[in-house]
């Protein structure tokens, strides 16, 4: 794979101003350090790896642009910093209204625990909010880590509502063994016992016996939504539309000039509710929003894939779709669990 930041030496490019090293404001230094803003960036999960791959930081968890003061910055165009061109070649001296901060997934500097999305996973469910789920636990000597699927009997709603915000996605909707195919990682992990309130799984009380086994066709298949919904509406398809971010709901705004129908279409999609009917502004300034990016929703599957501009005070939508769809989901029986519902 073509490094993108091939002109940078690692000591040239940081994140700073977070709790650790793979997290904060993203710097680079050209002469001297300063802040990046990209134009015409996607702001998604996609663009923000390139920047933990190079910072040696695992994979990327969020991006988000924050908005200040008129600050000096490095101005790249996203062309630019796609190509694989050197940055040197094509930054420029600017002040902008605001910085790019990256959330990377890091690697363990307590050695007691992974960070949070290195410790769960949902696999083959066609995105980071579905799928059957693993988890890295130690065996006898706490230096052994490996994957391992869960066993259904060992896990509950109040798990999955911990493993579903752990991965940053909305709440869980189905909870079924075997839902995403059968075990490919060895199963041997304890019975979680979590409260529904912690931010990781591992963080969960646990049982002191692991089971080795697991029967065919219960090894956990989860599916979250995404970290989306409508609030204030008469009926769960109509509503102001809010987006979890780093565990706090906000209202959603747009840059209105950009929108089209398509756009709508995919929210709806989004919130498995079926087709767009229309979306028009509020009519009243809120505080505490975020801007969605529409080049990010052209570009990208999930809403869990895009990033989120967080504004101080603007007027947020409201959205209409037609429905609920209909999902492979809807026609399940056996030993399901239905939890749209179960809030």
């Amino acid at each position: 794979m073509k490094n993108l930041l091939s002109g940078f030496c690692p000591e040239s490019i940081r994140l700073v101003g977070g709790s650790r090293r793979c997290e904060g404001q993203w710097e680079l230094n050209l002469g001297e350090w300063r802040p990046v803003h990209i134009q015409n960036f996607n702001y998604g999960l996609k663009e923000a790896s390139i920047i933990c791959r190079w910072l040696d930081c695992g994979s990327a968890v969020s991006i988000k642009y924050e908005l200040t003061s008129l600050i000096p910055v490095w101005m790249i165009t996203s062309e630019c910093f796609l190509s694989g061109s050197d940055l040197k070649d094509c930054a420029e001296k600017q002040r902008r209204f605001g910085f790019i901060w990256v959330t990377c997934s890091g690697k363990s500097v307590t050695n007691i625990k992974l960070f949070p999305t290195e410790s769960v996973k949902l696999v083959n469910g066609g995105n980071g909010c579905s799928g059957r789920l693993e988890v890295k636990v130690s065996k006898s000597d706490q230096s052994n880590q490996s994957w391992s699927s869960v066993c259904e009997a060992d896990f509950d709603q109040q798990d999955a509502e911990v493993v579903c915000r752990e991965i940053n996605c909305g709440s869980p909707t189905v909870l079924k063994g075997g839902l995403y195919g059968e075990m490919e990682a060895p199963t041997w992990s304890p019975q979680f016992q979590c409260g529904g309130h912690e931010s990781s799984l591992l963080d969960c009380r646990r049982s002191n016996s692991a089971r080795n086994s697991c029967p065919l066709g219960k090894a956990v298949g989860l599916t979250c939504s995404e970290p989306l919904r409508l609030v204030g509406g008469p009926r769960s398809c109509e509503g102001r539309l809010q987006i979890r971010v780093e565990g706090k709901w906000r209202l959603v705004t747009r840059l209105s000039r950009f929108w089209n129908h398509n756009h709508t279409e995919m929210l709806c999609k989004w919130l498995s509710c079926g087709s767009a009917v229309s979306m028009e502004d509020t009519e009243s300034l809120q505080k505490d929003t975020s801007y969605i990016y529409e080049r990010c929703i052209e570009e990208t599957s999930t809403a869990r894939g895009c990033g989120w501009l967080n504004a101080y005070s603007a007027v947020p939508v409201k959205l209409n779709c037609l429905g609920e769809s209909n999902s492979d989901t809807s026609s399940l029986t056996g030993s399901q669990v239905l939890l749209s519902n179960m809030k």
